[in-house]
């Protein structure tokens, strides 16, 4: 391409980005507010603070390592996520939470085991400063934790009210411009949508009564949109899953996603899982099991959490590789998970699978994983890039009244729909589906693999 016609063409792209990145600017602190000061929760903010005092690098976080192509192949352009997007500084992030325990997030993280003490000690003073507020807490929700921290009410709307109050009242002391929650507290027992939670008066008569079907996080959730702070869903909770959730999200610009962190095994899953669907290879069975020790594991002793988190492990198989499809290599196989709590791991997960796959002419063949993971590291990046990414959104007028951002299914086991929409649970597919989504935010053309151009 001659030169004048390379300027020119370079000009057009950055008036198309000028036209259409209506993207407010990150202007002040973003304050993040934590339900759950637990093993993740101070991971994340311990991280945060040392990389910003420069003795540790963010692996694992998108925003802050990644790039993203722009343009052709022969363009040669690949600018950083950081530096294309206008994303909140760490600089800039102040934190708060809650938690049933009064550990102040240097004391919970030392009790968490996840970080050395040699890293913990050069971030003690900033993660001493970080009290829990008490929490809204019910023990039948949560069967196998329990904690004096908490919320009293004369019902769950008194509480949620509590949450707003402690939502404004951090805005005010901490001085931040713009908030976004997300929620690292323990996997609820299993529940279903009931009538409280089709509509907006459904839902707040039910807290007036103290219905049952209305669980702790979905009280922060509601309190979160009531005051249009986006939230986030860490855990396989039912909590925003529910139209009410998605009408106030619509409604006062407040972007939600979830539900649950992809850290480990499941990880594995939608990254080998697409591989054999791709190459048209057969799945007879896939088993799987944990050993965890912390209190993730402890709180999944109990049947109604567990059954929470099997349903959304096992989801992720049957929708990458839609037996419907191929009935003849995906349309009978098993899916097994089990979970076990063995203290002596604590955080360092081990995660073993058996697969059984067939290829050419039905030969079996298997494959063995053994993963031994440690579930708070990788969820800690998974945390930054969700709180960084939800406040873009809020920031953008294209996204915020969205309401769900499937856009960031790629962080989640259970990616957040809308209602009759199957989720993409591939790993590349949703990856692609990010990088198109920040490409288009910036008038960027958007990226196919098609390549036929070069070859013209």
């Amino acid at each position: 391409m001659p030169m004048r016609q390379h300027a020119e063409k370079n000009k057009t792209k950055k008036s198309s980005q000028e036209s259409n990145a209506d993207i407010q600017a990150a202007k002040g602190k973003l304050g993040i507010m934590i339900p759950g000061m637990g093993a993740v929760a101070t991971t994340f903010v311990a991280g945060v603070e040392a990389i910003r005092k420069g003795f540790a690098k963010p692996i694992g976080s998108l925003t802050q390592m990644g790039t993203i192509r722009l343009g052709k192949r022969t363009d040669a352009r690949s600018p950083k996520i950081s530096e294309f997007l206008p994303l909140a500084g760490l600089k800039d992030l102040v934190f708060t939470g809650w938690d049933i325990f009064e550990d102040d997030m240097y004391t919970a993280a030392s009790k968490a085991g996840v970080l050395e003490g040699e890293l913990l000690k050069k971030v003690k003073p900033f993660l001493s400063s970080i009290k829990p507020r008490k929490a809204v807490f019910d023990h039948n929700y949560v069967k196998k934790l329990d904690g004096s921290n908490v919320k009293k009410g004369k019902n769950k709307m008194d509480l949620a009210e509590q949450v707003r109050a402690d939502i404004q009242e951090f805005k005010k002391s901490s001085g931040a411009s713009r908030l976004v929650m997300i929620w690292c507290g323990s996997t609820e027992i299993f529940l279903t949508q009931t009538a409280a939670h089709q509509s907006v008066k459904a839902f707040e008569k039910a807290l007036t009564r103290n219905d049952e079907s209305i669980a702790p996080s979905m009280i922060y959730a509601y309190a979160a949109l009531m005051e249009s702070v986006p939230f986030a869903n860490g855990a396989p909770n039912l909590t925003v899953d529910l139209p009410v959730m998605q009408a106030l999200s619509r409604q006062n610009n407040a972007p939600i996603c979830g539900k649950d962190f992809k850290t480990g095994q499941t990880l594995i899953k939608t990254i080998l899982a697409p591989g054999f669907k791709a190459r048209m290879l057969g799945l007879n069975g896939w088993f799987s099991t944990n050993i965890l020790g912390n209190r993730d594991g402890e709180v999944l002793e109990d049947p109604g959490s567990f059954k929470t988190k099997e349903e959304s492990k096992l989801s992720v198989l049957e929708h990458i590789l839609q037996p419907e499809l191929y009935p003849e290599l995906y349309g009978h196989f098993t899916h097994k998970v089990r979970i076990n709590y063995y203290p002596p791991r604590g955080d360092n997960k081990e995660g073993w699978d058996n697969i059984d796959i067939f290829g050419w002419l039905s030969y079996p063949m298997q494959i063995k994983v053994d993963f031994l993971c440690r579930d708070s590291i990788l969820a800690a990046p998974i945390v930054l890039d969700l709180v960084l990414f939800l406040d873009l959104a809020k920031r953008s007028s294209e996204l915020q009244g969205l309401g769900i951002q499937e856009w960031l299914s790629f962080y989640f086991k259970s990616p957040m729909t809308a209602p009759g929409l199957y989720p993409e649970h591939d790993l590349f597919i949703q990856s692609m589906k990010l990088k198109n989504t920040l490409r288009h935010l910036k008038g960027e053309e958007l990226i196919t693999h098609l390549g036929l151009e070069y070859y013209d």
